[in-house]
Order: structure tokens, then C-alpha cells, then sequence
């Protein structure tokens, strides 16, 4: 079983370059097949989720030719299954983005309920909501949801609660829906906007992505494009929440300083220094880090996907922080695995007590979900001594390359496969 393999105590310094937004991808990927003619996808990033989708895509008749390892080609006029239910989509959740891309364009689809990262319940009772508002009728069988209608018609939706993938799929659908389609209450995450203009450059009509009135046109059909995915905003407040617990000085390059202030924002508040250009972000941290509080919010809030790596570095800083976790009720299971090199945290609900302390001490961890397994990462770069992260698998559904991009910023850090493999690791770094 790969695992990585860490030796802590090295600060991180150089560049980095950021890939493409996963999230965006995911939905852009999905929405591709809306058209019948052909569509150039640039800056795809090569994770598991986006390949487990595009495998999806190939199943029902999609044809996917891979230009290189960040540029797709996909053609989707020879599409000849409207069921989704291959294992491989289970494993992850944006599967159901499928569901608003095939009805909008077929006016059926049938996919498997998803599966991703246990964070805590994330129903999809507003995405059903938003279909059959659009004239859909909405079943669940057989471990399938299953949605059809003769006509998609625009309605006014409004959204009980803020839900991006809700957002996605009823603005897919909604594309094609005959007359007009407001969503009230839509979620403004990046990726929401990045979608929102890939649609538009296919034909749709869609204004008002990134508030949370969404006003869409509907279109008889979409034609061919080329667009480029945003960059990573979760992957860039991850490199740069690893300068801040390195003390390290790191230049990440290939963003969107806007997408990552409320990131930002904590950084600076917690003593580091953060220097914005035009596309990159530098960090650094030469201070003891200081305590704050956080609550994790919808976009411009500060992102519940970084919750898990600014947890780490609080854990390492002088007083005592507080965390209120507000998306997702099961997001601190990680911090069990960060108990065990040192950390001193209380859970209590869905808030988190911090009291700082001065190290983590390297352990034998595992990864619960995505996000938690790259910050113990994090964790393990500044611990004294070895860490050793099981199950990174659930890394590589969202970070391309991530030993890869930490070793060039100076971290003692290897992907192993064997004990014969850790030993070695162990004997090299002494």
C-alpha cells in the first residue's frame, strides 16, 4: 500500500506552481458533453477524481482524446447510454454533475448516488429540488437516481440552503430549459463562475455567477469551445498554509490572489507575511505564529476545505485558537491523527479548541479524507522526525503530483510502496 514518507524539520523554500481548479474541472468535464460538436479543455489537472469522471464519461459513449497530460478533447455525439453505474463513479462525488449535463441536453439521465471523501452528510435534496422545478421528474431506485422529463421548462428557484453542486446542476440543466431560470441563494465559489463561463462560451445564457442570483436564458443547443480551467484555490492555500507551519518562505505561483483573500487574510493575522502580484502569492514566516479564531464559511468565507490545514498550523502557534467547522459535521476526524504527534486539541461539537504548542513529533498516521491527509502532511513536514501518512489515496483525488511539488521546495518526503521502500527512506535521511 503506498504511503508517504516524511522527515520533518526542513522550512520550505522556492516556487511552486499551481494546477488547475479540481472542482472546476469536474463540472467544466461534465458539462463538455452538453454539445455535440467538439470542446478543447486546457489546464484539466491529472487527479483521480477528474480521470474516475472522464472514465465515466467513456463508458456511456463519450470520446476523450487526452492532447497532453492537462489538455482533453472531448466529443460527445456518439453518447449512447443515459445510466451512470460503473464503480468507479461511486468513488467520487461529483458524479452527479453528470445528472444536470444529460438532462439538460437528453432530457433523461440515470446516475449512480455518489460516494467522495466521509466529511459528513451532503444531501442532495436541493439538487432534486432544482430538477423538478425545472419539470423533471425525480426517483431514487436500485441505488440510482433517476430523472427524466418530455420538457425542461425555466422556473424560479430558490435554494433552502447554499449548495454548490446544487448550483452546478440546475444551472447545467437550466441552460437548455426552455425560457427563463432564476436561482436565488446560488453559491459564488469560484468554480460556480468558471462553469457559468465555460456554458457561455458554448452558446448559453447565464449572468449573475458569483452573486447569489443567478439569471439563465435558456438555449436549444450548445456548440463547440476552447477554455482554460481557473487555477487551484484549495491547492494554493494548501502550499501556502505549508510555508507558515515550516517557517518557510514560498512563492506560489499560477493564481488568483482574489479567489484566496480570506486565506490570505488569516495568514497575515496570524503573523505571517504575505506579498500578492498579479498571479502568485508569496509567503513567509519568520515569527512565532499567533492564535486566532475561524469559522468556516461559503464563499468569500474562509473555505471549509481549508479548515484541516490552518488546524495545523494554530496547532503550532502561541495561545489558545478556536475553529467552528459550518459545512460539515464530521470534518474533524483528523485531528485523532494529529493527537498522536503532539497536538493538544479539544473537539467539542463541531468547534475545535486549540491550545499551541511548541512541536509535533513524527507518528504513524492515516489520512481520512482529502483535505485532513494533506495538512497531516503539512503536519509531518514540520514534525521532529519520521511520519509515515497511510492511505494516500484520498491525497491524490485532488493533488497532482504533491511529493512531487514539496521535495522541489526542499521537503524530505517519498512516496513508498513497501516496508523495504520506508527502511530505505529511513536509512537516507538518517
Amino acid at each position: 500500500m503506498e504511503q508517504y514518507a516524511i522527515k520533518g524539520g526542513n522550512p520550505l523554500v522556492g516556487e511552486v506552481e499551481i494546477g488547475g481548479a479540481k472542482n472546476a474541472a469536474l463540472a467544466i468535464l461534465a458539462a463538455a458533453i452538453m454539445t455535440d460538436e467538439t470542446v478543447l479543455i486546457e489546464n484539466v489537472p491529472d487527479v483521480r477524481d477528474t480521470n474516475v469522471l472522464i472514465q465515466a464519461m467513456e463508458s456511456i459513449g463519450v470520446i476523450v482524446n487526452r492532447i497532453d497530460r492537462h489538455t482533453v478533447k472531448i466529443n460527445a455525439s456518439h453518447i449512447h447510454d443515459l445510466t451512470i453505474e460503473d464503480d468507479y463513479i461511486k468513488k467520487i462525488r461529483a458524479s452527479y454533475y453528470l445528472l444536470g449535463a444529460l438532462l439538460g441536453k437528453y432530457k433523461k439521465a440515470e446516475v449512480s448516488l455518489p460516494g467522495g471523501c466521509n466529511i459528513g452528510l451532503r444531501p442532495i435534496d436541493q439538487h432534486i429540488k432544482g430538477f423538478r422545478a425545472l419539470g423533471a421528474n425525480v426517483r431514487i431506485e436500485h441505488g440510482l437516481i433517476i430523472t427524466e422529463t418530455e420538457e425542461l421548462k425555466g422556473n424560479h428557484i430558490y435554494l433552502d440552503v447554499v449548495s454548490v453542486g446544487a448550483t452546478i446542476n440546475v444551472m447545467m440543466a437550466a441552460a437548455m430549459a426552455a425560457g427563463k431560470t432564476t436561482i436565488e441563494n446560488a453559491a459564488k465559489e469560484p468554480h460556480v463562475v468558471d462553469l457559468a463561463n465555460f456554458l457561455n462560451s458554448m452558446g448559453a445564457d447565464i449572468k449573475g455567477a458569483g452573486t447569489d442570483v443567478i439569471r439563465i436564458k435558456g438555449v436549444s443547443r450548445l456548440h463547440g469551445s476552447e477554455y482554460t480551467i481557473i487555477p487551484d484555490q484549495i491547492e494554493a492555500g494548501t502550499f501556502m498554509f505549508a510555508a507558515a507551519v515550516t517557517k518557510g518562505d514560498v512563492m506560489v505561483k499560477n493564481v488568483i490572489p482574489k479567489h484566496l483573500e480570506s486565506i490570505s487574510a488569516k495568514l497575515l493575522e496570524i503573523g505571517c507575511e504575505v506579498e500578492e502580484s498579479d498571479d502568485a502569492v508569496r509567503v513567509v514566516a519568520s515569527k512565532p505564529l499567533g492564535h486566532t479564531h475561524v469559522k468556516t464559511l461559503p464563499y468569500p468565507g474562509f473555505p471549509t476545505d481549508m479548515q484541516p490545514q490552518i488546524v495545523v498550523a494554530l496547532g503550532l502557534s502561541q495561545g489558545t485558537s478556536i475553529v467552528t467547522e459550518s459545512i460539515f459535521e464530521n470534518r474533524f476526524k483528523y485531528v485523532d491523527e494529529l493527537t498522536r504527534m503532539g497536538a493538544n486539541i479539544k473537539v467539542e461539537g463541531n468547534t475545535a479548541i486549540i491550545d499551541g504548542v511548541t512541536r509535533y513529533t513524527g507518528a504513524g498516521i492515516t489520512a481520512p479524507d482529502l483535505r485532513a491527509g494533506a495538512a497531516l502532511v503539512i503536519a509531518g513536514l514540520s514534525a521532529e522526525g519520521i511520519t509515515v501518512v497511510d492511505d494516500i489515496k484520498f491525497i491524490e483525488r485532488g493533488y497532482e503530483d504533491f511529493h512531487l511539488k514539496l521535495q522541489s521546495l526542499g521537503a524530505q518526503i517519498e512516496k513508498v510502496d513497501t516496508e523495504r521502500e520506508l527502511q530505505k527512506f529511513k536509512l537516507k535521511v538518517g
